[in-house]
């Protein structure tokens, strides 16, 4: 919910990238519900590159989106995007037409955002799945959750964050320049109470075992926008020096040793100007956010929403 009021409609996000994970899943299954309530239906996620995600079913059928260009397929959606061929990319034979290479370069030059999930993020905000106890593959999330510098055509929502941007003037002067929404989403706490804001990245002794020449980050920090936790969202982009940029990594870091070493003054003064925000800042009632505002709650609802084209794979039933 934060991500869709505080992200996507502040920035009439259009065209972007959700990498894999539980919580890109809800922003889906929330677009014909939460959106379409905020009024947000043709005005945000129309255009996207993605792999066709089952859960993206529901906000196809509601109208929501426009286009999607693949990177590959999915097990059991082929019989629904044979039928959505004003949607998807679908040849003369029927089947998808996916381009991973493509579909990279749409994703570092074309797209305006990248939201994924991480498993941890240090006081800078860089970003890892590679963990002690678990070393998650990176994907293409650090082609696709990036600022390529070579883009030069522009749109709205990478304009507006450009143009917010607190290092660029320190930078490069007076010049304007737009930029990437690149969104990581955690909770503050993983299983077991394990803590995902961290002083320092697990990264680092993966690097000594393994014996690499640098930390495996998935993105770097300078990279990173925006910070979603339960807490708030923490606007990097818009911070002007790094120290301010760790005061609004600490302050949705909760219960974890980084967030404790939050000062409740500076908390105070970056959510006046914005640079964090919490829930009640954006006027969202956390009581409502359960799994009846998402449009689909089972595998068999997707399948309802497919007119029963979506076949559930074996594993998932």
């Amino acid at each position: 919910m934060m991500v869709i009021k505080g992200i996507y409609a502040e920035y009439g996000l259009r065209s972007l990238n959700h990498g894999i994970g539980f919580a890109t899943a809800a922003i889906e299954l929330l677009l014909p519900t939460y959106a379409t309530e905020l009024g947000l239906k043709g005005k945000i996620c129309t255009h996207w590159a993605l792999n066709p995600h089952p859960t993206m079913i529901p906000a196809i059928e509601a109208g929501f989106v426009e286009s999607i260009h693949s990177f590959g397929s999915e097990v059991g959606t082929e019989d629904y995007v044979s039928s959505r061929s004003d949607i998807f990319f679908v040849g003369p034979d029927g089947n998808l037409r996916s381009n991973r290479a493509f579909c990279q370069a749409v994703g570092h030059y074309a797209v305006d955002a990248f939201v994924g999930s991480t498993l941890q993020i240090d006081r800078y905000g860089n970003s890892s799945t590679a963990v002690a106890d678990r070393i998650a593959g990176f994907g293409g999330a650090p082609n696709m959750g990036c600022d390529s510098p070579g883009r030069r055509h522009s749109s709205e929502a990478w304009v507006k964050v450009g143009k917010e941007s607190g290092m660029r003037a320190g930078l490069i002067g007076d010049m304007p320049r737009g930029r990437k929404l690149v969104v990581q989403i955690l909770e503050t706490r993983g299983p077991k109470g394990i803590q995902c804001f961290v002083d320092k990245l697990d990264a680092w002794e993966l690097m000594k075992r393994a014996g690499l020449k640098v930390p495996p980050v998935m993105i770097y920090g300078d990279a990173v926008t925006q910070i979603v936790s339960e807490k708030g969202i923490a606007h990097l982009h818009k911070c002007a020096t790094l120290a301010e940029r760790e005061a609004a990594i600490k302050a949705v870091a909760g219960d974890t040793d980084l967030g404790k070493a939050a000062k409740a003054d500076e908390t105070a003064e970056l959510r006046r100007r914005k640079l964090v925000q919490t829930p009640e800042d954006l006027g969202i009632d956390i009581a409502q956010a359960n799994t009846s505002l998402l449009a689909a709650r089972t595998m068999d609802d997707l399948v309802a929403w497919s007119g029963g084209l979506y076949k559930v794979p074996e594993q998932f039933r």
